[in-house]
Parts: structure tokens; sequence; C-alpha cells
């Protein structure tokens, strides 16, 4: 008696499309997961950084006040850092995420090494009267703050941090009288264009 062949029984349509669709709901489920260790920097809080940058950079280009740079400065950047703090929180409630945990805490744990080397420094810089090394200290430090913090959001953020970087190193290498124009094109104009840019991805996501 002849043997019977046995052929490959053909996949069924209905297992195809089962398989297709657990697929696609994994790769859902992982971008999801993705999307919530990710923090939204809004990018208003950018634009209002570099409106006080740019305002800061003009009062100093004043002849009356170019002396006071310094303190212009340290206003500028101290109310920077609460109004840009603010604007954290603010989109934090708003994602109903903790402040204290999850991608928020992950990026100011990123954020805050570099800037409070910077503000260590400023203060020995100071105090030694070696005031024409500050600018490119900051912007480099606050670069390197800001592509550290990347991590944790947008890639257009590492990209500005980048720039401070790249400026800061610049900065170190220019005369004095060229110092409240890198800080006006770092703290004002980079982060303006960035919170423009960075408006832009967060809105079309």
């Amino acid at each position: 008696m002849a043997k019977a062949i046995l052929q490959p029984k053909p996949a069924d349509a209905n297992t195809v499309a089962l398989e297709r669709h657990a697929l696609g709901t994994l790769q859902y489920i992982r971008a999801s997961i993705e999307a919530a260790g990710m923090l939204a920097v809004p990018g208003s809080a950018g634009i209002a950084l570099g409106t006080i940058g740019v305002c800061a950079a003009l009062l100093v280009e004043h002849p009356a006040l170019r002396s006071h740079w310094f303190p212009i400065w340290i206003a500028a950047g101290l109310t920077g850092l609460v109004s840009g703090t603010a604007m954290l929180v603010n989109q934090t409630r708003r994602t109903r995420a903790a402040i204290y945990r999850g991608p928020a805490r992950k990026f100011l744990m990123c954020l805050c090494p570099a800037l409070l080397a910077g503000a260590v420094l400023t203060v020995t810089l100071w105090q030694r009267h070696d005031m024409q090394l500050i600018p490119g200290v900051w912007l480099l430090l606050y670069g390197c703050a800001v592509a550290a913090a990347s991590t944790m959001t947008v890639r257009a953020v590492s990209v500005m941090g980048a720039l401070f970087v790249a400026l800061g190193i610049v900065a170190l290498q220019l005369p004095p009288h060229f110092s409240n124009i890198v800080l006006g094109i770092g703290f004002g104009g980079l982060h303006l264009a960035f919170g423009i840019i960075i408006g832009r991805v967060t809105h079309d996501r």
C-alpha cells in the first residue's frame, strides 16, 4: 500500500493576521513606554529664557551699564532659572507626573551637577578678579548641563547643548570685549531659536 505523502499545511490567513496584529501591538507598547520615559520640555521655556537673554545683552550694550555686565547677567540668570523651573513644574503637573520621580527627576539630576560646577567656578573667578573667563565658563558648563539632560527629552535639546559648548569654547578664546556678544548669542539667540524648534516638535507629537 502506497504511503500518503504529507504536505505542509498552508498558514491560515487568520493566524498571519493575528501575528501581525500582535507585532503591531508590541511596537505600540514599546513606543508608549519610551515616550513615558521622556520629559516634554515646553518650547515656551526656551523662548522665555531667550527673551531674558536678549534683554540682558541689550542692557549691557548701553554705555552707562557696560561696567555692570556681571550683576546684570547674574540677575538675568536667576530670573531665567526661576521662570524656567516654574514652566517645567507646570508642564509636569499638566502631564500628571511627579517632579520628584520619573523623567523630571532624571532630567534635573542630569542638569544640576554642571550648573553647580558653573556656580562654584563663577564665585571663585569673581573672588580672584578673573572676570574675563566667566562668560566662556557659563556657556560651556550650561551646554554640558543641557547636553546631559537631553537624554530625557527631544533630540533638539542635545543639539542646543552642543552649540552652547562650542560657543563656550570660542568665548574662552576671544578678547573680553566680545563677552556680551557671545552671551547674547547663546543665552538669547540659541534659546529663542531652539525654543521655537522644540515647541514645533513637541506640538507635532
